[in-house]
């Protein structure tokens, strides 16, 4: 599983809006309508990460929903972030 770089990571986040790159993770913050539908979010990013076998790190906080995604095994960002990251979003769109 190939780590990508400083330079690859701020390239690829371009085509993720609201995403950031902090140094260990990739991260996006969500604002829900309300309490129970950012929970609802909550479960459908369980139901993705368990179908990636990819588990991100979340912090719940009334209605906004953090997301901090990294591939622990290779101690660092790969494919599986981004891929996770892009499901994320579509959910979220829905």
């Amino acid at each position: 599983m190939e780590v990508y770089q400083k330079n690859e990571i701020l390239e690829k986040l371009n085509s993720l809006e609201g995403w950031n790159y902090s140094g260990e993770t990739i991260t996006k913050t969500y604002e829900a309508a309300s309490f129970h539908r950012g929970i609802g979010f909550v479960a459908q990013i369980g139901i993705l990460a368990d179908k990636a076998d990819h588990h991100p790190d979340l912090t719940i906080q009334y209605n906004k929903i953090t997301v901090s995604l990294a591939t622990h095994s290779a101690n660092g960002i790969t494919e599986k972030d981004f891929s996770l990251a892009e499901q994320i979003e579509k959910a979220f769109a829905q």
